[in-house]
Parts: structure tokens; C-alpha cells; sequence
């Protein structure tokens, strides 16, 4: 591991309830935040590579507070990973915050080899508890054998048009996806669409993977209508309860 601030890498243990699929050997890194921000103006990367045959949970120490800088200038952080033949790369990375006058580009891109297995968990706050949100602009691009398999671009703010009607989130200030990648679904297709409440639902995509996700009115509803979409699945992404 090789990192320097604000992205600091630290090993950690797994924690209970974390969906680390079914390979006990994993190895847990965090992310932790060795400066505030981002803040506009900066540039932010993290690189990732998991070799063929292991298990890597990747996770984060504190939500990541997006904030505005002093010439308004825009921030942008890049994430890639590639993830070997016959891995599994857990990715749960905490909430980002898009406070009030900040303008972020947040890039993900994750390359599968035809046989490796993922979860990536996003969860996104519009603003502050009682503030409007600032500009955020989030990118995830996902490529299993080298073929497309999910392309998502969301825009809030008021840099982007139609983020609040009742087609995107209307009234509602948290939002988040989990993106699960199983071969095992490959031969008989993945689970069916299901919905999980009113603002949820579990979507196959066209390759083994489903997309869970979610609209909801604060982060902790957030966080359970997705573990109950992983719940749905069954092992080995189901977490203890």
C-alpha cells in the first residue's frame, strides 16, 4: 500500500455485518481522511488492483464532505480498479456529502476479468441536514472481460436540470445503489426485478449482476433499504442479521 494525503490507507479487521461474500481470508483496507475535502481545486486518486484469487474488502473511516473552494474552482476524484481471475473485491465506501457551493466530478471505473466477483456500494447525501446541495457529477463504469456491462452518470445541483423532480429524487436527499458481479449467476441468469418498498428495487442488468437501488429521505434509510436488497440476494452477499 502506498498512499499519501488526504488519502490515507490503513489495514484493518473485518467487521461484522460487512458482505465480504464467502471467503474468510479476506484482506480489509481503509481509507481514512488525512486532510478535509475534497475542496475545489483538488485532485484526488486511488488506484486499486486485486491479483488473481484473493479477496479484498475496501472501505472508508468517515463520510467524505465535499466542500466548495476559494476560487470556484471544481474538484475530482478518480477511483479505478481492476480485480483478477477468480477475485472478489468488496467496495464499500461511506457517503459523500455534496455541501452547499462545492462542484465535484467523482470517476469510478472497475475492470472485472470474466470470472471475478464484486460489490460496489455508492450512497450519495444532497447537502447538509436544512441546505441545498452543491454540484456533483458521478460516473461509474464497469467492464467485465473487457465488454461494457454498467454505465451510470448522475448530476445534482444547480449546475444540472430536472436532479429534484419526481423522476430522479424529487423530495428526497439520499440516494445509493450496490452493484453486485456473481459468475454464479452466469449459466441461469441473475436474480428476477423485485421491488423493496415504494423508493427501491432490485434490477438485473444484462451479464450476471443486479443493481440495488434507492431513493430516501436520510442516510439511515439509505443504508437499510440497500442491506435489504443484499438480503434478498442470499448468500454469500446476504449479511448476517
Amino acid at each position: 500500500m502506498r498512499s499519501e494525503a488526504p488519502l490515507v490507507l490503513r489495514p484493518t479487521v473485518l467487521v461484522r455485518g460487512e458482505p465480504a461474500g464467502d471467503r474468510p481470508q479476506a484482506a480489509r483496507v481503509s481509507v481514512a481522511a488525512g486532510a478535509a475535502g475534497p475542496v475545489g481545486g483538488d485532485e484526488l486518486s486511488l488506484d486499486v488492483d486485486v491479483g488473481a484469487g484473493s479477496t479484498l474488502v475496501l472501505g472508508e473511516i468517515s463520510a467524505r464532505l465535499l466542500l466548495p473552494g476559494p476560487h470556484g474552482e471544481r474538484s475530482r476524484s478518480s477511483s479505478t480498479a481492476r480485480v483478477g481471475s477468480g477475485s472478489t473485491f468488496v467496495w464499500l465506501p461511506q457517503p459523500m456529502i455534496a455541501a452547499t457551493g462545492c462542484r465535484h466530478l467523482n470517476e469510478v471505473i472497475v475492470s472485472l476479468a470474466d470470472d471475478a466477483r464484486l460489490l460496489l456500494r455508492e450512497e450519495i447525501l444532497l447537502g447538509r441536514h436544512g441546505e441545498q446541495p452543491g454540484t456533483l457529477a458521478q460516473h461509474v463504469r464497469v467492464q467485465l472481460a473487457g465488454r461494457p456491462l454498467y454505465d451510470q452518470r448522475l448530476d445534482f445541483g444547480p449546475d444540472a436540470t430536472g436532479w429534484d423532480s419526481p423522476a430522479v429524487v424529487g423530495t428526497d436527499r439520499a440516494l445509493g445503489s450496490v452493484l453486485v458481479v456473481d459468475p454464479a449467476w452466469a449459466s441461469d441468469g441473475p436474480p428476477p426485478a423485485r421491488p423493496l418498498g415504494e423508493d427501491a428495487a432490485v434490477l438485473p442488468l444484462a451479464g450476471p449482476a443486479v443493481l440495488i437501488c434507492a431513493v430516501s429521505p436520510d442516510s439511515l434509510a439509505l443504508r437499510n433499504a440497500l442491506t435489504a436488497g443484499l438480503r434478498s440476494l442470499g448468500p454469500p452477499w446476504a449479511p448476517p442479521v
